[in-house]
């Protein structure tokens, strides 16, 4: 290699080298700019940090877990059920890919139940019936890889609630109507007390969630547990808001409080 091809091949490598770089910091700088608005629950705006960010990086898990949340929120304010779904889907795509690119990743694992929890009261009984299974499967995943991700268990817990309170016939009809649908077409096995566990363990992990609290005594509720519904949902609804959801979850909540006796 002569002296004059060496320099140019220093030249043009140095020149690959801090474009590279400076591409990194560019999607790091959007991926920043977007975590401003998204603390601020801000989901429009910080799509327009994070979509530009992931056509830099399309392969960044957590920038997908992300994005897929913005798409929740979305849904979350979206008045029609079509406009609900839609985004909902999106969500969905951006949480399996994740997923996928990041099998190690507890959020990432944990992304697809969460949306397909937002999409359940949505969708047809079929399509609850099959994604209840993943829901389960997907939370119980995201714990084995993280036992401290409070909202693993948060989703765990929430999931054995609902579940615990289907009634035996329609159980029944499930495993007749689906019954050819994963784990022999009958809903699985779901309880209050392991319910109650799983809020308890969120807590423990992460005591600043007033969800954690209010899913607590609304389990305690199914229970029959009235003191203790009270005393959870009331100190959850005490608390300042720290998700998208929280106000529909106090609502819920407040509900279920006022019907208690």
């Amino acid at each position: 290699m002569d002296a004059a091809f060496f320099k140019i091949f220093c030249a043009v490598a140095a020149l690959l080298l801090t474009r590279t770089t400076l591409r990194a910091e560019t999607a790091a700088d959007l991926i920043a700019q977007g975590d401003v608005c998204d603390v601020k629950l801000q989901a429009t705006e910080a799509l327009k940090s994070y979509l530009p960010a992931e056509k830099l990086q399309p392969k960044n898990a957590q920038l997908l877990v992300k994005i897929a949340r913005q798409y929740r929120h979305l849904m979350s304010d979206a008045a029609a059920r079509d406009d609900k779904l839609e985004l909902g889907g999106i969500a969905l795509d951006y949480s399996l890919r994740a997923a996928a690119l990041a099998p190690d990743d507890s959020m990432a694992q944990l992304a697809p139940a969460i949306t397909y929890g937002k999409m359940l009261p949505f969708q047809s009984n079929k399509e609850q019936f099959e994604e209840s299974h993943q829901i389960k499967n997907a939370a119980e995943k995201a714990i084995k890889l993280d036992p401290g991700n409070d909202l693993a268990w948060h989703v765990l817990g929430r999931w054995n609630r609902v579940l615990a309170d289907v009634s035996l016939p329609k159980r029944t009809l499930a495993s007749l109507f689906y019954g050819s649908i994963a784990d022999g077409g009958k809903l699985p096995a779901a309880t209050n007390e392991e319910a109650e566990k799983c809020f308890k363990q969120a807590i423990e992990i992460n005591p600043n969630r007033p969800m954690h609290y209010i899913e607590l005594g609304r389990t305690y509720a199914q229970m029959k547990r009235t003191a203790d519904a009270r005393a959870f949902i009331k100190k959850g609804l005490a608390m300042p808001d720290t998700e998208k959801d929280d106000p529909e979850i106090k609502r819920q909540g407040q509900e279920v409080l006022a019907k208690l006796r």
